[in-house]
């Protein structure tokens, strides 16, 4: 079964759930939105740029997780896919899934933004495996601690390497489709990398490489 891959955020969505995520949290009183905005537009940039510190997104952004109950955060984030992600759902991403799907493909999404943000939202699209940052739980409840590999950068070869050597898959024929100059390193690996309404360094990359471009916008 030939492996369709798909980063998440202003990929398959119109925006990024990660920093939406915290925009949500300022916007309903829960974190200051003053200082912790500011603090995420600078990692987002960073980000943007191709410069950030993840271990130091991670600990800022996963604290909210350890000081709030597990019920609480499934309740914000249930709001959070209702105002925040429903309104980036792009229908042609969706027909993209399904073309995919159609064609008898494994699909797999492949994400730095971790595993709570994400995990739901994997599910509204219907992509049964995700490959994301992963936050560590303890009785019950988030450390706000991150573990195993990252999934951002070479990070995202590691766990795609590992998730194919545990269930039988390779990279034959296989497709990957993203936005970000971040996610060079996977883009090389595939047979047919998708370029799709990109950052302006991944797309003179993709032009120079002869890679195909598209817009799900």
């Amino acid at each position: 079964m030939r492996l369709a891959l798909f980063d998440l955020d202003n990929t398959l969505l119109g925006g990024d759930s990660d920093h939406a995520w915290g925009d949500y949290l300022c916007t309903r009183g829960i974190l200051d939105a003053d200082t912790y905005k500011a603090r995420n537009d600078e990692f987002y940039e960073d980000y943007l740029a191709g410069r950030l510190d993840l271990n130091a997104y991670l600990d800022f952004t996963l604290e909210i997780l350890a000081a709030t109950d597990v019920a609480q955060l499934d309740e914000w984030h249930r709001e959070f896919m209702r105002d925040c992600i429903e309104p980036i759902m792009l229908p042609k991403a969706a027909a993209l899934l399904q073309q995919h799907r159609d064609a008898g493909d494994k699909l797999v999404i492949i994400t730095a933004t971790n595993r709570f943000v994400t995990g739901p939202i994997a599910a509204r699209l219907g992509v049964e495996t995700l490959l994301a940052t992963e936050v560590e739980m303890v009785d019950g409840r988030y450390t706000g601690h991150s573990f195993d590999v990252p999934c951002f950068k070479e990070g995202k070869v590691t766990r795609l390497n590992r998730w194919m050597e545990e269930n039988g898959y390779d990279l034959q024929d296989s497709y990957f489709y993203s936005d970000s100059m971040n996610d060079l390193p996977l883009l090389e690996q595939v047979t047919h990398p998708v370029v799709v309404d990109p950052d302006p360094r991944l797309h003179e990359e993709a032009k120079r490489r002869g890679w195909k471009e598209l817009s799900l916008r």
